[in-house]
């Protein structure tokens, strides 16, 4: 399945769902086309009961290099221009952030500007080692979008955030491993193979917990202790309630292997 632009390639396939970018030419540097076609992909794969990972990434020898300035030069109102085209982009990622389903991202070459802020709000990163990561919006005189000033300060510290955000230096693979940005470093030719690892082994587990853990996560910096003491057990009760705990703990104490529902 495609968007009918092929601006971005959508493929589901039980548990797992792949949207791909796909402008390769303009190293996929978001535009409105790209921008409304990710809007709908990432409709459809939430509206599909069976998806439990969604595989993030892009063709070609770039993830995302930013936005693409040309849009911006061409238009007549840069200030309207700018909400046309963010407003959709940050309401997919909502979308994305409040859905239990996990997301992975599976980057390589550039990852930059609104390519970066749109990565570092997927769950898990897996990088090539050719990736270079460069927040560049100051650059061209702008602050970030995508939630890049949300969750850059979360991952590695205000103060270096700003640092990275302001400078605009160049992060590679490594560094960028080292700071937390990203899970793991793969070589070039293994990241389809170790993307679709990882995917498999979080498609394999317990949906209902697994949602339950990521929304404690993006809440911990939030609530005050005591409120996420009360919200952690509210989530584990509603958990041992569904059929997966039952079956898992079942499965433990008779050593043997389970396989979960989602139910």
């Amino acid at each position: 399945m495609t968007s009918p632009k092929q601006a971005v390639l959508l493929s589901m396939d039980g548990a797992i769902a792949r949207i791909r970018f796909n402008r390769p030419e303009r190293l996929n540097a978001m535009d409105m086309e790209l921008v409304l076609a990710f809007g709908e992909a990432v409709d459809a794969v939430l509206a599909d009961d069976m998806v439990r990972v969604i595989v993030v990434s892009a063709e070609g020898r770039a993830f995302i290099a930013g936005g693409d300035l040309t849009y911006f030069d061409q238009a007549p109102d840069r200030a309207a221009a700018s909400h046309a085209l963010i407003n959709p982009l940050h309401r997919s990622l909502k979308a994305l952030a409040r859905s239990p389903k996990l997301t992975v991202g599976s980057l390589t070459g550039a990852v930059a500007g609104g390519g970066m802020s749109l990565a570092l709000n997927l769950d898990f990163l897996v990088a090539a080692d050719d990736t270079v990561f460069n927040l560049a919006y100051a650059r061209i005189g702008t602050s970030p979008d995508c939630g890049g000033s949300f969750t850059l300060p979360r991952l590695v510290g205000p103060r270096r955030a700003l640092e990275l955000a302001l400078l605009c230096d160049n992060v590679k693979a490594d560094d960028a491993y080292r700071l937390g940005l990203v899970n793991r470093v793969v070589p070039v030719a293994d990241l389809e193979t170790e993307t679709a690892r990882l995917a498999s082994r979080l498609a394999e587990g317990a949906s209902i917990a697994q949602g339950k853990t990521k929304l404690l996560m993006q809440q911990a910096f939030d609530n005050s202790f005591a409120e996420h003491l009360d919200a952690e057990e509210d989530a584990f009760a509603d958990c041992a309630g569904t059929e997966d705990f039952g079956g898992a703990v079942s499965a433990f104490l008779q050593k043997r292997r389970y396989t979960f529902t989602g139910r």
